[in-house]
């Protein structure tokens, strides 16, 4: 990598510049690669889906020793499967993908689908209330039944704000850090907890659950996960799942913005609220980017990668390449109805095979989930009184500043 050009770290920019710093200086620089520094590391960045194909392949680079400390301690977890490679990958994504995947899906839809329904026969009597919040409150609920935490009515507030916590602080510092780094140290502890009570027998959880099985899971060497790797792994099926309130908020956004989708969804068409969650996920900015390390000597769109430099794959920007998406800026959900979409082309969490790769395995239940709230949100009878609904790219991750406040109108 011709490194020596590259003198100035560019940590500062991307927090003063967010979202835009990665695309704009891809942009500028005129190609899909270019060199940077980052967090004190030689960089190189990848834009494009055949750069999402290069990246996404473990032969050349891997995540294991990748993610920085802070996101470690905030938004994944210590000793979590996003860092692990190979067989180690293989064998404890397998179990994400038993518990995410296959077939258990339209269960957790369902649970959340009630708390939905609970919360909303209150919402008219209490006025105006907060979307992003309303909601995360719902996802804790339903799937903290799903999952099999023992979880009181009045235990759900707490552990959905120490959820939240965790995905609102991972790219920053301050207060905003340490809110989420004490979150993860208070939902890991209890956890933990849970887990020895389940293995000594004394912590009645349901058969088939999402916690009994990680308490029984075996890792590639054949031992069980410690307490606290198991907890890790049981926030990471909960958290994304509660994460899904960013994308829920940002339908809340583009119903008001673009109201002439709303009939189509409350009609039910099953086919468009699919369509609709995805371009939800496409338009709105979630992640800005993934990282890397290179396990070896390298070469991708004509730059050197030395073995070891840190390599970053542009989502945001690539969700938003005119050469992938026409009209990228148009929020256009039936762009999703009439293509198929490639492994490597929409990539708000990620690229490949979420069975065997890195892609987060949890896609499928923020599109599950997604597909169905939307309908349900568009059905909700509200007004939205004067709010900032401003959403800020310099904010990661970013949401409505408002989060989407509502006056629900009472039903006969």
């Amino acid at each position: 990598m011709p490194s020596p050009y590259v003198r100035f770290d560019n940590t500062l920019a991307l927090a003063l510049e967010g979202y835009a710093w990665l695309p704009n200086r891809l942009r500028r620089g005129g190609a899909d690669v270019l060199a940077t520094r980052l967090l004190g590391q030689r960089a190189v960045a990848l834009h494009g889906p055949e750069a999402a194909r290069f990246f996404y392949d473990e032969r050349h680079i891997r995540r294991h020793g990748a993610i920085p400390g802070p996101v470690q301690s905030t938004l994944f977890g210590h000793g979590a499967v996003h860092g692990l490679d190979g067989e180690a990958h293989r064998v404890r994504k397998a179990l994400f993908v038993a518990l995410l995947m296959d077939g258990s899906i339209e269960d957790l839809v369902r649970r959340v689908a009630s708390a939905w329904d609970a919360a909303a026969r209150d919402w008219a009597a209490r006025g105006p209330l907060v979307l992003f919040d309303e909601v995360s409150r719902v996802l804790t609920r339903g799937v903290g039944d799903w999952v099999g935490l023992p979880l009181r009515d009045d235990d759900v507030p707490a552990l959905a704000a120490d959820l939240v916590a965790m995905v609102d602080g991972f790219a920053t510092g301050g207060p905003r850090h340490w809110r989420a780094r004490r979150a993860r140290t208070r939902r890991e502890d209890w956890l933990a907890g849970l887990v020895e009570g389940v293995r000594r027998g004394e912590a009645a959880v349901p058969a088939g659950s999402a916690v009994r099985a990680v308490a029984e899971h075996r890792d590639a060497d054949g031992s069980t996960l410690d307490p606290c790797t198991a907890a890790v792994e049981l926030l990471n099926i909960v958290r994304p799942t509660v994460a899904v309130s960013w994308f829920v908020a940002f339908t809340g956004h583009a119903l008001h913005r673009w109201p002439e989708h709303r009939d189509r969804l409350r009609s039910g068409d099953g086919a468009f609220a699919e369509a609709y969650a995805h371009e939800v996920r496409r338009f709105y900015p979630f992640a800005p980017f993934v990282g890397g390390q290179a396990v070896a000597d390298l070469r991708w769109g004509g730059m050197g990668i030395p073995a070891g430099a840190l390599v970053l794959l542009d989502l945001y920007g690539q969700n938003h390449d005119p050469r992938v998406w026409p009209e990228p800026y148009r929020f256009r959900p039936d762009r999703f109805l009439d293509r198929p979409i490639g492994e490597f082309e929409l990539v708000p969490q990620g690229g490949g095979d979420p069975r065997t790769g890195h892609r987060c395995p949890g896609e499928m239940i923020t599109v599950a989930l997604l597909r169905d709230l939307v309908v349900r949100l568009a059905r909700l009878d509200y007004d939205l009184p004067p709010q900032d609904l401003g959403i800020s790219l310099r904010r990661i991750p970013t949401r409505p500043r408002s989060g989407v406040v509502l006056d629900v109108r009472a039903t006969a």
